[in-house]
C-alpha cells in the first residue's frame, strides 16, 4: 500500500510539474506579446507627437500605461509560477529518493505479484477443467432428459389416440341419447302448444266476458251517478227545509246543520267500526282454529319427552281465556279501546305449543323440581354476617377513655362543619398573626376555555382546584350558569376535607349543538364563601395580522425599483379570503 501511495504521489507531482511548466511557458508567451504591443504603442506615440495629434497621444499613453501594468502583472505571475514549479520539482525528487530507498521492496513486490498471477492462472485452468466436466455432465443429463421426453411424448400420443377413440364412442352414444331426448322435447312442445292454445281461448273468452261486464257496469255506473245526484239534490232540499224551519223557530241554523252533519258522520264511522270489528273477530277465530290444528298436528308428530313447568300450562290457559274475553267484547261492539293489562310475561308460541302437549305426570314432576330449586335457594351464595354466630351477651373490651374522648370531639367538630357548610354559614379562617382574604380555592387553568369547537363533537377538560386557604376547607358544586345548562355538564365528586395546599379535580364536558359563542361560570361553595370558575366557548374565527406596521423604503434614486415583502398571517382556525 505504501509503495502504491508513493507511485501515486510521483505521478501526481509529475502531472503538477507538467501543468506548471505549461502555465509558465504560456505566461512567458503573453509577456513577449505584451512587450511587442508596448513597443508598437511607443512607436505610434512618437509618430502622433510628430504629427501633433493630442487626442490620439493621450489615448495611446493610456493604452501604454495599461500594457505596462499588465506586463508587470504577468512578470509577477511568471515569478510565482517559476517558484511553484521549483517547489514541485523539489517535492517530486524527494518522493523519488524516498521511492529509491524502497527499491528492494518494490522488486520483491513485483516477484510476489508474478507469483500471484501464476497462481491465478493455475486456478483459472483448474476452474476451466471443472467447467468442462460439468458441461459434459450437463450434456449427459440433457440426453437422458431428451430420451425421457421422447418416451413421454410417445405415451402422450398413445393416450390421445385412446381418448379420441373413447370420445368417438361417447359421441355415438350421445347422438343416440340426443335423438331420444329431442323426440321427447318435440312431444312436450306439442303438448305445451295445445295447452297454450287452450289457455289463449280461455283468455279470449275472459276478455269478451270482461268487455260485456264493463259495458253493463258502465250502465250501472251511470245509473248510480244519476242516483247520487238525486240524493245530493234531496239532501240539499232537506238542508234548505231544515234551515227554513230553524230560522222560522228563531234558532241558530248554521250550528244545527253542523251538528246534524257531525251526527251523520259519527253514525257512518260507527257502522265502519262495526264492520271492522266483525272482520277482526273472524280473523281471530280463524287464527285460533289454525293454532288448534297445529297443536293437534304436533301432538301426533312429536312425543312429550321434555319436562316443562306447570305454570307454563296455566299461562296458556290464561291467554286463551283473555283471547275469548276480547272476542266477546268485540262482538258486543264496544267502541272504547280497551287494553288488557297482563301480569304475566309474554309467552312465545313455541312454549304454548309444547305446554299443551305435556301429560299430567310430567307437569307434576316439573312442580317437584321447582320446590327442590326453592329449597336450594335458601342457602346464600356468599357467606355473610348471617353465617356467623354473634353472642349478644358478650361485652367488648373497654377502650382507653382519652381515645374515646378525642374520637367524640373530632366527630362533633366534623358534623358541625358539615352543617355549617350545608346551611351556608361562613366563617373567617384565621391563624396566629394572619387572616385569609380572597378566594379559598384556585383553579388551574383559571378560565375554562373551549375554543374552535365543531358542532356535534364532544370536548372534555379536567380542572384542578387547589386549597389556597390556611387550614382545612370543604368544597361542593352549586351549579352552572343558566345559559350553559343545555351544553355543559360537570362531573365533581366532593372530596370531603381538603387540607391546605392539597387539590381535587372535576371534569367539564362540552357538547356543542349550535355554532355560537357562550360565556358563563361554574359555581362552588367553600367553607369561607362561594367562588366560581369562568367558562368560555368560542367558535372558529379568522384572526388576520400583518408582520409590519410601517413599510419603510429608505432613501431612493429616481428610476430605482425597491421591493419589500409583507407577511399576512391567519392565526385563527377558520380560513378566509382576502384582497
Amino acid at each position: 500500500r505504501n509503495l502504491q501511495f508513493l507511485d501515486d504521489r510521483v505521478w501526481e507531482k509529475d502531472l503538477a510539474v507538467q501543468k506548471t511548466s505549461d502555465m509558465l511557458s504560456a505566461c512567458r508567451l503573453r509577456s513577449k506579446m505584451l512587450a511587442k504591443q508596448l513597443d508598437h504603442v511607443d512607436m505610434e506615440i512618437e509618430r502622433e507627437e510628430e504629427a501633433g495629434n493630442v487626442a490620439a497621444v493621450s489615448r495611446l499613453q493610456a493604452m501604454s500605461s495599461r500594457l505596462c501594468t499588465e506586463l508587470e502583472r504577468e512578470k509577477e505571475l511568471e515569478l510565482r509560477i517559476a517558484l511553484t514549479l521549483k517547489e514541485n520539482l523539489v517535492e517530486m525528487w524527494q518522493i523519488k529518493t524516498e521511492q529509491g530507498k524502497h527499491n528492494i521492496l518494490h522488486k520483491q513486490l513485483q516477484k510476489d505479484e508474478e507469483k500471484l498471477q501464476m497462481q491465478y492462472q493455475e486456478e483459472k485452468e483448474v476452474r476451466i477443467w471443472k467447467e468442462k466436466i460439468t458441461a459434459l455432465q450437463a450434456e449427459g443429463r440433457r440426453r437422458t432428459q431428451e430420451k425421457r421426453e421422447e418416451e413421454a411424448r410417445r405415451e402422450c400420443e398413445e393416450r390421445k389416440k385412446k381418448i379420441l377413440e373413447d370420445a368417438r364412442r361417447n359421441h355415438e352414444k350421445a347422438v343416440c341419447f340426443l335423438k331420444q331426448s329431442m323426440a321427447r322435447i318435440h312431444e312436450k312442445n306439442a303438448k305445451e302448444e295445445v295447452k297454450a292454445q287452450e289457455h289463449m281461448e280461455r283468455r279470449i273468452q275472459a276478455v269478451l266476458s270482461l268487455k260485456t261486464s264493463i259495458a253493463s257496469n258502465r250502465e250501472r255506473l251511470q245509473t248510480l251517478q244519476v242516483l247520487n245526484k238525486a240524493k245530493a239534490l234531496e239532501a240539499k232540499k232537506e238542508e234548505m227545509k231544515m234551515r227554513e224551519a230553524i230560522l222560522a223557530e228563531g234558532g241558530n241554523a248554521i250550528r244545527e246543520i253542523f251538528l246534524h252533519k257531525r251526527q251523520q258522520e259519527h253514525e257512518k264511522k260507527k257502522e265502519a267500526f262495526r264492520e271492522l270489528q266483525k272482520s277482526r273477530k273472524m280473523e281471530i277465530v280463524s287464527r285460533i282454529l289454525q293454532e288448534k290444528a297445529a297443536i293437534h298436528k304436533q301432538k301426533k308428530s312429536q312425543s312429550p319427552t321434555k319436562a316443562i313447568r306447570a305454570r307454563d300450562f296455566f299461562r296458556f290457559v290464561l291467554l286463551k281465556v283473555q283471547v275469548t274475553e276480547f272476542c266477546l267484547k268485540i262482538a258486543q261492539g264496544s267502541n272504547k279501546h280497551e287494553t288488557v293489562q297482563n301480569k304475566w310475561r309474554v309467552i312465545p308460541p313455541s312454549d304454548l305449543l309444547i305446554s299443551e302437549s305435556i301429560p299430567q305426570d310430567v307437569l307434576w314432576e316439573s312442580g317437584d323440581e321447582d320446590t327442590e330449586r326453592d329449597k336450594t335457594l335458601l342457602v346464600p351464595e356468599f357467606p355473610g354476617l348471617w353465617s356467623r354466630q354473634y353472642d349478644l351477651h358478650k361485652v367488648p373490651k373497654e377502650e382507653d377513655p382519652s381515645r374515646l374522648a378525642i374520637r367524640a370531639m373530632r366527630q362533633k367538630t366534623a358534623e358541625k362543619k358539615m352543617e355549617e357548610l350545608q346551611t351556608g354559614v361562613l366563617h373567617k379562617q384565621t391563624v396566629p398573626g394572619r387572616e385569609h382574604k380572597g378566594c379559598a380555592f384556585h383553579s388551574k387553568p383559571s378560565c375554562i376555555h373551549f375554543k374552535d369547537f365543531d358542532v356535534g363533537q364532544i370536548y372534555k377538560k379536567k380542572i384542578v382546584l387547589t386549597n389556597a386557604s390556611y387550614s382545612v376547607n370543604y368544597c361542593r358544586l352549586v351549579g352552572i350558569s343558566e345559559c350553559l345548562k343545555d351544553f355543559i355538564s360537570v362531573h365533581f365528586d366532593p372530596p370531603g376535607k381538603v387540607s391546605s395546599g392539597m387539590s381535587c379535580e372535576f371534569l367539564v364536558t362540552f357538547k356543542p349543538v349550535i355554532n355560537e359563542g357562550l360565556e358563563g361560570e361554574v359555581m362552588f361553595m367553600a367553607q369561607t364563601g362561594s367562588f366560581s370558575v369562568p367558562l368560555k366557548c368560542t367558535v372558529k374565527s379568522c384572526i388576520l395580522a400583518l408582520d409590519k406596521e410601517l413599510i419603510d423604503f429608505g432613501s431612493l434614486v429616481v428610476g430605482e425599483t425597491i421591493s419589500r415583502p409583507i407577511s399576512l398571517t391567519n392565526s385563527g382556525a377558520l380560513g378566509t379570503t382576502f384582497r
